[in-house]
């Protein structure tokens, strides 16, 4: 039944899971680009402490470091917020990493035991989380994390929604019938966190909107002239690239960044090394145009299954004309199944 899920730690969730790589708050933005370039994680971890998987932590550390008692994550940075933070004119890559962190950063992790339930999981995301950090134990496999164990002598994971999904949709049935109806019937399309731009409106219009997708967990539709949407341009894009896009974003209109970062634009080291950029590996190119779409009649599940299979956290939602009339995010998804849970923990 649905209420034995109620009783699941989120340690479950953490089988398999690397340690995470951290960077130290004193270390710089160029640290964090450098860092980015060269490994294949999408997001790097920020700490208040001195431990930073790209320096020894026997290098001098400045006073306020030196005098932390407990490490504590507190944000996340990825490709995407070095682009935007580069594209201002006063941006200097001897900055700290912390200039990288929006206000809300500390809101968007959130350290947990091992112990917490996987509702207590649920609660802590539905309230707006992105990563919840695990402490775990350090495979012995690892030696090149060795700067990332902490004071408290542990090394941390961490989980992110895809994560939670991917658990709860080998229990799927057990949400029965709640997962296959239609997502119209269950209020999760969202029409005000909607971002969208014209495909000639200029690549750069689009930065503050990329912040805000970022921190929303979702992406930037781009409309033709007729106002039907026609491809996106979203933040799992332009963390396969690096800050040579720079340039692009500076000169191209909005439609053409799209189609330069999905026809071969920069990706960085890694992406170069591992596989030519296609639509398939971005998450695109299915429905209308160049995105992930789905309509109002599409079911839970299906919508769910659709953003996990591309890595996506969003669908967007298009009529059959192709006029966009919103976008459902796991964020949305996550209260249904909250509440589902809630419902049969309070009957039982």
């Amino acid at each position: 039944m649905a209420a034995r899920l109620c009783g699941h730690v989120v340690s479950d969730l953490c089988l398999g899971k690397q340690p995470l790589r951290s960077l130290s708050a004193s270390d710089t933005v160029g640290d964090a680009l450098a860092a980015l370039k060269s490994i294949d994680d999408t997001f790097l971890s920020v700490w208040n402490c001195h431990h930073s998987f790209i320096r020894k932590q026997n290098l001098p550390l400045p006073l306020p470091l030196a005098q932390v008692c407990t490490c504590i994550c507190i944000g996340k940075v990825c490709m995407l917020d070095i682009i935007c933070f580069l594209s201002k004119p006063s941006a200097d890559l001897h900055s700290p990493v912390s200039a990288l962190l929006h206000h809300n950063s500390p809101l968007l992790v959130r350290h947990l035991p091992p112990t917490a339930s996987l509702l207590e999981a649920i609660d802590v995301m539905h309230d707006g989380v992105h990563n919840l950090v695990i402490p775990i134990q350090k495979p012995k496999q690892f030696h090149y994390l060795e700067s990332n164990i902490h004071t408290d002598n542990s090394t941390y994971c961490w989980l992110t929604q895809e994560d939670l999904f991917r658990y709860l949709l080998n229990s799927i049935p057990l949400f029965s019938p709640t997962h296959a109806k239609p997502i119209n019937s269950l209020g999760i399309i969202d029409t005000q966190n909607l971002f969208a731009v014209f495909y000639d409106d200029p690549a750069s219009s689009t930065l503050d909107l990329l912040s805000l997708s970022l921190f929303y967990q979702s992406s930037i539709a781009i409309l033709d002239s007729n106002g039907k949407f026609a491809s996106e341009i979203s933040p799992f894009m332009l963390n396969s690239c690096d800050d040579s896009l720079l340039p692009a974003i500076a000169t191209l209109s909005a439609g053409d960044l799209s189609s330069y970062i999905l026809c071969g634009g920069p990706l960085h080291a890694h992406q170069q090394s591992s596989s030519t950029p296609n639509n398939s590996k971005l998450g695109l190119g299915l429905g209308l145009g160049l995105g992930l779409v789905c309509h109002r009649s599409s079911s839970l599940v299906a919508v769910m299954i659709q953003a996990l299979a591309h890595r996506v956290s969003y669908v967007w939602v298009v009529e059959h004309d192709g006029t966009l009339t919103g976008i459902v995010t796991f964020q949305g998804i996550l209260k249904v199944f909250r509440d589902h849970l809630q419902s049969v923990r309070y009957i039982t």
